[in-house]
């Protein structure tokens, strides 16, 4: 036959959508042209294929050959569609059998000795080749990674001899499946670490709880890092999908994915110095960022005043949508980014303010332009402003009396907390939008009137109004109560005021 088609895949933010190699060799001045939109690493790739084919003691016809990557208006980059480019020429020639090949799926890069080199996003082209219930042939290096998900068998190899055998049926392959797969052993730091602070751990029992944003103010050295840095160790393991959907993620990134991230909840903190493109995501075609990076776990922003101010104002439609839609002149990729925001500051430039440690020596002036870099918008989004006061001498010599629970005891009602609400909702607290808030977070004409008041003084928005009635409902399920009851309520109002925070230190 002189007509070969093949099934691979492109990468499109986690989706891979269907590519089909199209392969013809016609009469005509010897040579090979690419057409379908590729990139300049796709259109390099008949060089690779040619000497491939040719060190792999195969023939490469003397012919016209013409290769279409269909649908032709899809941006196709990577060295990804080379192995299905080579079969589609051997096929077309006649060295392999071109039927075998349509139950397929096939992913790899070619060397110039005919060895597989392995792809990015290695996942996402396994979970779409499911869902056509066709099987995948790809890289041995990428097998880990495709094997993870259940009952989907693996076809891994390491040359292209090896393929081609396989599809003429001399020596097959053996089908890989997913191994048993088991959390990553990684420990995460212990809240029993934190000397003191109570306040500030039962803030973050909360947080974990709902899946609410918090932040923390204080001076250097409180333990504001510490105790983000334990949110991980109190949040519930990842659930199967949730472990494979962050898998895709890192699967697309510049780092890969790593078969002992299994199941460990990402913990992201990225340097002040970050750039909008590297928080949000970026690059041509595009890559995840570091707030997809964080999905479905932490991104801690420590210094919080110090990152530029149009990376900060990038935060606001993730933090409320969950998705991030990265647009660029060919192409458009949208990442998940339903991650939970822990941010950290001081009270002034200097630090200290209101630190009996230490003399402030900022102005009013200083104070108030230093907390102007973040924006009003900002802040109505991050539910709880906690401040976290310095830690006394005779506490730190008496530590061992102040160290508190460890972080598998918060964990458990972290978990019967999240069950109440999966239970209520079918989401978490965080997460409920409109009628669902009037549905799950009533509340007494009593304590509506004095909520009134609160908001009348602090001039506080409908978000922050619809915030603090999600709060106030994640500590009523921490209290095992099926009603939001005014010390609820109360408690709420206690963690949302930075305004508070901060003239508690003048």
């Amino acid at each position: 036959m002189s007509l070969a088609i093949v099934h691979s895949r492109a990468s499109a933010g986690i989706n891979a959508p269907l590519v089909i190699v199209e392969v013809h060799l016609s009469k005509g001045l010897p040579g090979l042209s690419i057409s379908g939109l590729p990139e300049t690493a796709v259109k390099e790739s008949r060089h690779r294929v040619r000497s491939a084919i040719v060190n792999s003691q195969l023939e490469f016809p003397v012919s016209r050959i013409t290769v279409n990557l269909a649908p032709a208006d899809l941006p196709k980059e990577g060295g990804r569609f080379d192995l299905a480019i080579a079969l589609g020429i051997l096929a077309a020639s006649g060295q392999i059998p071109g039927e075998a090949l349509h139950s397929y799926e096939f992913a790899g890069e070619l060397a110039l000795s005919g060895l597989l080199r392995p792809i990015t996003g290695a996942l996402p082209f396994a979970m779409a080749t499911k869902k056509e219930n066709r099987q995948l042939i790809i890289t041995a290096a990428n097998w880990e990674e495709a094997t993870l998900l259940e009952n989907v068998p693996i076809f891994a190899a390491q040359h292209l001899l090896e393929v081609c055998a396989h599809l003429r049926g001399v020596t097959p392959l053996s089908p890989l499946f997913s191994r048993d797969r088991r959390t990553s052993s990684t420990r995460y730091p212990d809240l029993q670490d934190v000397i003191g602070q109570v306040h500030g751990k039962r803030a973050l029992e909360i947080a974990a709880a709902g899946g609410h944003s918090l932040l923390f103010v204080g001076p250097p050295g409180t333990g504001k890092t510490m105790l983000a840095t334990r949110l991980p160790g109190i949040l519930p393991p990842l659930s199967v999908d949730e472990a494979l959907e962050v898998a895709a993620v890192y699967s697309m990134g510049h780092q890969g994915f790593h078969y002992e991230q299994w199941g460990v909840r990402p913990f992201r903190a990225p340097h002040h110095t970050v750039s909008a493109a590297a928080m949000v995501g970026g690059s041509t075609p595009p890559r995840p960022g570091e707030i997809s990076l964080a999905h479905s776990g932490v991104l801690f922003l420590d210094e919080l005043p110090e990152f530029d101010r149009h990376v900060l104002e990038s935060l606001r439609e993730p933090l409320e949508a969950g998705w991030i839609t990265i647009s660029r002149a060919a192409h458009q990729a949208r990442f998940p980014s339903r991650f939970q925001l822990m941010a950290a500051m001081n009270p002034c430039p200097c630090g200290y303010l209101g630190d009996v440690r230490q003399h402030c020596r900022c102005t009013r002036e200083q104070v108030q332009r230093y907390h102007a870099r973040l924006s009003g918008p900002l802040l109505d989004r991050i539910d709880m402003h906690i401040e976290i006061p310095p830690v006394s001498a005779s506490l730190l010599l008496n530590s061992t009396h102040e160290r508190g629970e460890g972080s598998g005891f918060v964990r458990q009602r972290v978990i019967v907390a999240r069950e109440k609400q999966w239970q209520r909702a079918a989401k978490l607290n965080t997460s409920l939008l409109g009628e669902e808030i009037e549905h799950h977070c009533t509340l007494s004409s009593l304590t509506k009137q004095f909520l009134e008041e609160t908001m009348t003084k602090w001039h506080w928005s409908a978000r922050a109004y619809h915030r603090i009635l999600k709060l106030a409902r994640t500590i009523a399920d921490l209290d095992d109560q099926a009603t939001i009851q005014p010390d609820h309520l109360r408690e709420a109002l206690s963690y949302r005021c930075l305004e508070k925070a901060v003239r508690s230190f003048e």
